[in-house]
């Protein structure tokens, strides 16, 4: 299936592992120039020549935190005029939010809320100027089934949504889509540190935390991140434009909802 994006230019944060980096193969797959961003330049550096090598595309690194101001300016610079918005940050720690601090919650709000809607902001207006514009946030299914232990994440990423779900709405009528991806369990760095977590609390080992979270799920199984690539890919097609303002949730059916 042809998405119509070949020749477009693309941001994706925190591509060099996980979730960031299978939107990334995918929409390359597409024939989409990237720029790609994460903190480690070695990982995000070995990425992209593997996506240069599988696909062809032209893929720009810049080494960076795209939570900080720094860092979503070096994004920016490397691709001013982007026609896809991938935003991705890695979660804050699990915990008892009695042990949080202030410090603990800026960092996680700047990360998971405000770092998306400042990137949001400086690139919406020129894809509403070209008539086209694809913005894809990678939250969490925390969002529709918060997770006790994952407090700080459960409460930034609902920021996020809800400002979305305003936005999405006044720019849609440009050809410009803003729309959420809820990743449940995907064998990620995140799920296995996740998993570490649960181990130590309960003194099993990691691999079998992670089996039985496996054997939880309706499918019997975690989450591949090519999957959820390829579900990325979809929202930001050129036949796209009537999905605004979605949470599309891929959890392998764990929320038990008659309405997902």
């Amino acid at each position: 299936m042809d998405l119509g994006i070949r020749g477009r230019k693309a941001i994706v944060c925190a591509a060099s592992k996980g979730l960031g980096r299978a939107c990334a193969f995918s929409l390359a797959r597409e024939g989409v120039d990237l720029v790609i961003t994460a903190r480690g330049a070695e990982a995000l550096e070995a990425t992209a020549a593997e996506i240069r090598a599988a696909t062809g595309v032209k893929v720009t690194a810049v080494t960076g935190d795209i939570a900080t101001e720094a860092g979503r300016a070096a994004a920016l610079a490397a691709c001013p005029e982007p026609d896809i918005l991938v935003n991705n940050a890695g979660g804050p720690p699990p915990g008892d939010f009695r042990d949080w601090g202030r410090d603990d919650w800026i960092k996680a709000v700047d990360a998971n809320m405000l770092a998306p809607i400042f990137l949001i902001k400086a690139v919406v207006d020129g894809m509403i100027g070209r008539k086209f514009g694809r913005i894809v946030n990678i939250t969490s299914a925390s969002v529709k089934s918060p997770i006790p232990q994952l407090g700080m994440s459960n409460g930034a990423r609902a920021g996020l949504t809800g400002f979305v779900a305003g936005l999405a709405r006044q720019v849609a009528k440009h050809n410009v889509t803003i729309n959420n991806l809820l990743p449940g369990p995907f064998l990620t760095d995140r799920l296995r540190s996740g998993a570490a977590f649960a181990a130590q609390k309960s003194g099993r080992p990691v691999d079998e935390v992670l089996a039985e979270r496996g054997k939880e799920n309706p499918t019997g199984r975690v989450g591949d991140p090519a999957e959820f690539g390829e579900a990325c890919a979809f929202l930001c097609a050129a036949t796209s434009g009537y999905i605004v303002g979605h949470n599309l949730l891929l959890d392998g059916g764990a929320f038990n909802s008659s309405i997902a």
